[in-house]
């Protein structure tokens, strides 16, 4: 079986494809281009036109590369660029129909996770805690864990594109620019100096493009044997500065496409160096997108990790799980009869929504749904991408209530469909205790929903069929005619 993994990077774009053999993933393609995306950002956070086509062109050959593989077997994901994006709906337009596959824009935590997981499956197995840190374009990820599992993990907003940009504006490089960038780095990282610094770890790697830059810097130079070093970023500083411009570099064992980069991502590596005490980091292979194809595999071995986060979640805020399974289970009929053909990934935020759709009771018996939705829309769920996250939230904000403050989400059917599946389900078992559903029928096309109930039923249960026909009110509010027939 082979799966791939998309990094839409805000330096670079990779993509990596992966043979699986029993439980590890052996490499069967990769490419990288440099596309700086991070560079297209405008002061007021928006994309260029001219860097949305540039990203599109590149995930196009991509496109070229992963035609014909399922769309199950694929995951793309954008990182910090993408993250503060304020057209990130237009870029994913364009670019999901060049890639020909959904994209995905993970949290910093969850980017730093997968970091994490994909280091750890190169290097060699050890119970000692190892550090990792991964310089992006536009974000650098810290993490310290043990084995597998990242035990602290973060995302901060400084990368080699960004602080290239910002710092050595017009190709310049003086002591004045680069000591300001390691300021400005320096105090990013200062807030995590207490879950990072040098007592909390053993040994310390890095990974992605700065950090193997560096490495193979200092290995071709004959400064280090590829270790990074204090020693050696130290000559590496005083050759840029040497320089004066970044044009006039001349290092060996640096690429072309990294020129550009390189004395924002020294700052930035320069800084983690003295902000956490390091004194000698040794590279890592694997990264984001190693991370990505091991979790994908996880997934299609039922492994899903996202399972055992809202595990989590609902014992941290003291979720029924035995009513979260009652609606779980019939809004999954629900749905059923509504989309039967429907993909397993929109069963499972169906089944997540209606686990956690009470998590709100937590705050407030009032208006739960609405503090439901807050925090699992911005909580730091491992496993998911901010798009999940989001999809989640609404379905837990319509359950109840209202249809208008969902109206975006009623636009598509599949998502509609999901939010009349969950809001039945929570009306069909608002006595909160086993229930044993009536004879029942449901439709729902061009406008129009038909609920069948079994009549004896009905008149069984007279607070039920208010509830339903309350509903059926609810949806002719968003102009969607809504039938409840008493069946024979």
């Amino acid at each position: 079986m082979l799966l791939a993994a998309v990094d839409l990077g805000s330096n670079s774009f990779r993509l990596e494809i992966g043979r699986v053999e029993g439980s590890l993933i052996e490499r069967h393609g990769y490419w990288k281009e440099t596309v700086r995306l991070a560079a297209g950002l405008s002061d007021d956070q928006r994309l260029s036109k001219r860097a949305i086509e540039s990203a599109c062109e590149c995930l196009a050959r991509m496109n070229e590369r992963l035609r014909g593989m399922k769309g199950e077997h694929v995951r793309a994901v954008g990182t910090q660029t993408l993250r503060v994006a304020r057209n990130l709906n237009e870029f994913l337009l364009e670019a999901q129909n060049a890639l020909g596959y959904p994209i995905e824009v993970i949290s910093g935590r969850e980017e730093a996770r997968l970091v994490f997981e994909g280091c750890m499956h190169t290097l060699p197995p050890s119970e000692r805690r190892r550090l990792v840190v991964d310089i992006g374009g536009a974000s650098t990820e810290l993490i310290v864990g043990r084995g597998f599992a990242a035990e602290q993990a973060e995302s901060f907003r400084i990368g080699c594109v960004n602080a290239t940009l910002r710092y050595f504006r017009g190709g310049t490089i003086d002591r004045a620019s680069f000591k300001r960038a390691q300021v400005a780095a320096g105090a990013e990282f200062e807030e995590g100096i207490a879950a990072f610094n040098r007592s909390q770890w053993d040994e310390a790697y890095g990974s992605s493009g700065t950090i193997g830059a560096v490495s193979e810097i200092l290995r071709a130079e004959g400064w280090t044997d590829g270790t990074i070093t204090s020693d050696g970023l130290l000559k590496l500083r005083q050759v840029l500065l040497g320089a004066g411009e970044i044009k006039r570099i001349r290092l060996q064992g640096l690429k072309a496409e990294r020129q550009e980069v390189i004395a924002g991502g020294v700052a930035v590596l320069s800084a983690v160096f003295e902000t956490l005490g390091l004194t000698e980091m040794r590279t890592a292979r694997g990264a984001l997108r190693v991370g990505v194809l091991y979790d994908l595999l996880g997934r299609r071995e039922s492994r899903d990790l996202r399972e055992t986060t809202v595990e989590r979640m609902q014992a941290r805020f003291g979720v029924d799980r035995a009513q979260a399974q009652r609606v779980g289970a019939l809004a999954a009929q629900f749905y059923d009869a509504l989309a039967p053909k429907a993909a397993d990934d929109l069963h499972k935020r169906l089944a997540w929504a209606a686990a956690l759709h009470e998590c709100g009771f937590a705050i407030s018996h009032n208006d739960y749904h609405k503090h439901g939705a807050y925090l699992v829309q911005h909580s730091d769920l491992a496993g998911f991408s901010t798009t999940d996250q989001e999809r989640i939230a609404a379905l837990i904000l319509g359950q109840r209530g209202n249809l208008k403050k969902v109206a975006a989400a009623l636009e598509d059917n599949q998502r509609a469909g999901k939010i009349l599946a969950l809001r039945l389900a929570v009306i069909f078992c608002h006595a909160r205790r086993a229930v044993e559903p009536p004879r029942w029928t449901l439709r729902s096309s061009r406008g129009a929903i038909e609920l069948g109930v079994d009549a004896d039923w009905l008149a069984r249960h007279p607070l039920t069929q208010h509830l339903l026909e309350e509903e059926a009110a609810q949806w002719e509010r968003v102009g969607i005619r809504f039938a409840l027939r008493a069946l024979a």
